[in-house]
């Protein structure tokens, strides 16, 4: 399911992985999986929790952490629960279905849709309330997270709100051409890959039997039916029906997820609030000018820190916003 990573993080080499998150604020956590236990990183500020966060992660093998084997270690989800405690908010991060520390959840991580991954969100939910006593809890979801939390969040029980960083704001279909396209590399794949993509959202799988290498990441037989599921769902029409407080967090250096998605997202629901952070790219991560090489070095790039802004603005919006019931 590495539905964007796997074309446009091919310059971004691996790095050794990041320390973790401080020993003595960290705790597992567990939800009930399908086939075995879902498995997380309970992180708590030093005080009582002004509000608790789950964090759900981007497409494909991407852990708890926010790194992935396919190029990504900057460990931006370990860093925003480190940032988050810091201004007295509690996180959870965690590992998806079938993968890392929840691959006991299910025998095969693709045999998933988008409504599994919602469906273990609500877990998560419950399993953190009873954890930490909170009231409700915010799910942030980055990425194709945020498609996650959207499906979540259409039944809200439990659930305070959504924050939504770097987060589709249109089909994925759409989105996976433009990203595509974007890359001068690509063009020799184009034609190819796009017959693929029209392929998957007519509800059809695809003969990869002499396709390019490549593609195949992407297009591999194994994650078409979650693609032809996935590629049904539009994100503004998710949204529209939300109906606790939502934040939608983009960043302006994100070559995934353009700041049009993000007001996609925002025009969609009038009582969404958007934040733009100018400096910030698709993982979070501060990138100061317009060089391509050196924002896909940033995935890699654990030591950096995240963009100024992000972890203020989140913060300062699940103190703010009431839950539902109005009440904290």
């Amino acid at each position: 399911m590495a539905i964007w990573a796997a074309l446009a993080l091919a310059a971004a080499a691996a790095t050794s992985p990041a320390a973790a998150t401080n020993p003595a604020a960290a705790t597992e956590i567990e939800a009930p999986g399908p086939a075995g236990p879902l498995r997380g990183t309970l992180v708590m500020p030093a005080g009582p929790p002004a509000a608790t966060i789950l964090i759900v992660p981007g497409s494909g093998p991407t852990d708890r952490d926010g790194n992935s084997p396919l190029g990504v270690s900057a460990a931006p989800y370990r860093l925003l629960a480190e940032g988050l405690a810091a201004r007295g908010v509690a996180t959870i991060r965690i590992d998806k279905r079938g993968m890392f520390g929840s691959a006991a959840a299910i025998a095969d991580a693709n045999a998933v849709t988008l409504a599994d991954y919602a469906a273990d969100v609500r877990q998560w939910v419950a399993a953190a309330r009873a954890r930490t006593g909170a009231p409700c809890v915010w799910v942030l979801g980055h990425s194709e997270g945020g498609l996650v939390a959207l499906l979540a969040g259409r039944q809200p029980d439990g659930i305070c709100g959504l924050v939504l960083a770097s987060a589709v704001g249109r089909p994925i279909g759409a989105v996976l051409r433009e990203q595509l396209r974007a890359n001068p590399a690509n063009a020799p794949l184009l034609d190819e890959a796009m017959a693929a993509i029209a392929s998957l959202e007519a509800g059809r799988r695809v003969d990869v039997e002499g396709m390019h290498p490549a593609l195949m990441p992407l297009f591999a037989p194994q994650v078409q039916e979650y693609l032809i599921g996935l590629m049904t769902y539009d994100p503004a029409e998710l949204i529209a029906s939300v109906r606790t407080p939502v934040l939608i967090v983009q960043g302006g250096r994100d070559l995934q997820i353009t700041e049009a998605d993000a007001r996609r997202l925002a025009g969609a629901n009038p009582n969404a609030e958007l934040v733009l952070v100018a400096d910030a790219n698709h993982v979070l991560k501060a990138v100061e000018a317009d060089d391509r090489a050196a924002n896909l070095a940033a995935y890699a790039d654990p030591s950096l820190p995240l963009a100024p802004g992000i972890v203020d603005a989140i913060a300062d919006f699940v103190a703010a916003a009431p839950p539902p019931g109005g009440s904290q």
